[in-house]
């Protein structure tokens, strides 16, 4: 890999960062699981963020992702520690936005479990946006191999993507919990309304991303699961059921289609 400049010990402090935060970000997690004896995520809150809750909810299988992420986010942080990498652009210009990415993940997990869901919702979206700054500049630039490509720009994508739903759930939660009636339009009306929204951030991500595959995947992940939520449970509602699984084509159409048009004047991405 070649590198702008030699090694400062602004970069050592920066990958010590990132490394220290992902070490948080799984702790988090593991406390979040209910590993620890505390209470699982899905029951925290007064339940929440379960799978009946809303019915934009994703089914509780769909939270397996976590685990594709988390050892994405490591790997990622051994990875930013090599020697190679210290002075290297990309970790220079992204390492602290990953480093935010994990606290803030943490600081959720934590919201969460002291039953502050307004403050979980204000995290998410704050989680959601430090996201898509640290895609919109991994985008910008070429990644310098397989291994950059799938510990960083394939493990933020699987990221934002996934995130990209779990706010609108986080949110939707938050504010029945808090009562909102959704100004009498209907728990189905709203589910289509959103899931409408999750398509369209889909669609923004695959024109921006030039039809990269990770957070497409992760959100359409989502997005099934959603439509399996609303076919079980408690909460069984077909209008949200259709909006989802449609949402969810349109994304992957939009996807492969942006990315099969810009195969010939692009490089591979993740």
């Amino acid at each position: 890999m070649s590198t702008s400049s030699s090694v400062t010990t602004a970069d050592r402090i920066r990958q010590a960062v990132v490394a220290a935060s992902a070490v948080v970000a799984v702790v988090g997690a593991y406390i979040g699981s209910g590993a620890a004896g505390g209470t699982p995520i899905q029951n925290a809150a007064n339940g929440a963020l379960t799978a009946d809750s809303t019915p934009i909810a994703p089914a509780g299988p769909a939270f397996s992702i976590w685990s594709v992420i988390y050892l994405g986010l490591l790997a990622y942080a051994v990875w930013q520690v090599l020697p190679k990498q210290a002075n290297a652009p990309r970790q220079r210009l992204v390492g602290y936005w990953v480093a935010a990415s994990l606290l803030l993940n943490a600081a959720w997990i934590l919201s969460v479990q002291f039953d502050q869901l307004a403050l979980s919702c204000v995290v998410i979206v704050v989680l959601l946006a430090v996201l898509a700054r640290t895609f919109l500049l991994l985008v910008d630039g070429r990644p310098a191999g397989v291994v950059e490509t799938i510990v960083l720009d394939g493990t933020m994508g699987l990221y934002l993507g996934w995130v990209s739903i779990a706010t609108a759930a986080n949110i939707a939660a938050g504010l029945t919990a808090a009562g909102f009636d959704g100004f009498g339009w209907g728990r189905d009306v709203w589910a289509v309304v959103v899931l409408a929204v999750a398509a369209l951030v889909g669609v923004f991500i695959a024109i921006r991303g030039r039809g990269r595959l990770a957070p497409a995947a992760s959100l359409t992940w989502g997005l099934a699961w959603v439509a399996v939520s609303r076919t079980t449970g408690e909460l069984v509602s077909q209008p949200a059921m259709i909006a989802a699984i449609v949402a969810a084509a349109v994304v992957v159409i939009a996807t492969v289609g942006i990315r099969i048009a810009s195969r010939t004047s692009q490089p591979a991405r993740a």
